[in-house]
Order: structure tokens, then C-alpha cells, then sequence
């Protein structure tokens, strides 16, 4: 957690498995990321078939995307993942493999995971989009 964001938690709501409820950002800039998606460099779609491959790709591109930004998954105040399932299975896999990844911190602020009908590429799985809060001098 760095200095400029607080994450709440209230006592008169749930526990979490891993997000906060409520996170508060100090004035400042704030980067919007457009959906990450399980695409290559050369716009080809990784992991067909594979929620696993796909959330791997969608990660490696999610790390990209906030370098470029000057900010790091600590920096992620809000996180919507969107699984191309209506299994509850596929959903808390999801949720496991991207708590196991280098972007794990992204998830410990406000997060909402959804199972959806369609994705906007032909046999993607997944994707998430991401507000991150950037830092001091970025």
C-alpha cells in the first residue's frame, strides 16, 4: 500500500478474499487502461481454449500496459475481470491463477470479477480492465 491510497474495509460488510471494499486516492493523476486482453504483439489471440494460457497472456499484457503508464500493480485502485463462463469453477480458477501472478497487488483494491456471455474477440476467455492512481512524478 503506498502513502496516497488507503483500503477500507468496513465492519458491517463482508469479508473479502483478498480485495478491499472501498479504496481512497489522494488527489492526483489516474491512468485508465483499456481492456487487456489474451492478444499477442501482433494482435493474435494466445491460448485457445486454454482460461489459463489466456489469463497468463492477459497478465503479461496488463504489466505492460501499466509500465508504460509509470505505475505498477500496487498502484491499481479498481479491477474488473471478465470470464467468458457461466461456471462458478472457472471463475474462482480465474481468480486463483491471477492472485498467484506478478499481478496479484492489482486485486487487493476495489475488484469485481464477472462471468459473461461474450468477449469481444472470437475464442478469447477473458480480460481485465484496470484504474490504476499514478505516482508521485508520473
Amino acid at each position: 500500500m503506498t502513502p496516497r491510497l488507503t483500503r477500507l474495509d468496513p465492519d458491517t460488510l463482508h469479508p473479502t478474499p483478498g480485495y478491499h471494499h472501498v479504496t481512497l486516492v489522494e488527489a492526483g493523476r489516474t491512468a485508465h487502461l483499456a481492456g487487456q486482453c489474451p492478444l499477442d504483439q501482433e494482435g493474435d489471440l494466445v491460448g485457445a481454449g486454454s482460461l489459463d494460457a489466456q489469463t497468463d497472456q492477459v497478465v503479461a499484457n496488463a504489466l505492460t500496459a501499466l509500465a508504460a503508464a509509470g505505475a505498477g500493480p500496487q498502484d491499481v485502485v479498481r479491477a474488473v475481470i471478465y470470464v467468458r463462463s457461466d461456471e462458478r469453477a472457472d471463475l474462482s480458477a480465474t481468480w486463483s491463477r491471477l492472485m498467484d501472478s506478478a499481478l496479484a497487488p492489482a486485486f487487493t483494491g476495489a475488484a469485481t470479477l464477472l462471468g459473461v456471455a461474450q468477449l469481444g474477440f472470437a475464442g478469447q476467455l477473458v480480460e481485465i480492465d484496470l484504474t490504476a492512481a499514478l505516482p508521485d512524478g508520473g
